[in-house]
């Protein structure tokens, strides 16, 4: 009844871990990694605009959160959205992009956010992509289009951060 991978016999389906959605009970819903990406412009080269990540609470406070706390390489913010809280503990990990951080603590499966730094000579484009797998049981209650509106609005705010630190304007 089952082939040499585990998969039922007949399956199109080419070992184990192959994902094969005939086996997914009907109603059950298949998460899946989401992705949020805002960019800039700004005319200042990229140590200039890294300078702006060494304040990471007024970087992070640029997003708009209602609360932003930094302990070490452990930044907590929080938001009240309706009459939910959402709080998150995000933590800096060592990347050859200019910042990133991962949730270890809050309401996705999996979140991890970077900024990208590409440019010279006075001139640099600023990236931002949050990759997001919703979980637990606010994130699970939540749309994803919800967050991704929410999320593009931070990174977007963040990015302003930035160049204004950057240029001064």
């Amino acid at each position: 009844m089952f082939d040499s991978g585990g998969c039922p016999s007949g399956s199109p389906a080419a070992g184990p871990n192959v994902f094969d959605d005939r086996l997914t009970p009907p109603g059950v819903p298949v998460v899946t990694m989401q992705e949020v990406t805002a960019s800039r412009d700004v005319a200042a080269d990229p140590e200039s605009i890294r300078a702006g990540f060494e304040d990471m609470e007024a970087f992070m406070d640029a997003a708009g959160f209602d609360e932003v706390t930094v302990e070490g390489d452990r930044v907590t913010v929080e938001r009240a959205i309706g009459l939910a809280e959402l709080e998150l503990t995000l933590e800096i990990v060592d990347s050859d992009d200019a910042l990133t951080y991962e949730q270890v603590e809050g309401m996705f499966n999996e979140m991890t956010t970077t900024y990208r730094l590409d440019g010279a000579d006075g001139e640099t484009t600023i990236t931002a992509q949050t990759q997001f797998e919703l979980g637990g049981v606010i994130g699970a209650a939540l749309d994803a289009t919800l967050i991704k509106r929410q999320r593009t609005k931070e990174l977007e705010d963040q990015l302003a951060y930035l160049e204004e630190t950057a240029t001064g304007t």
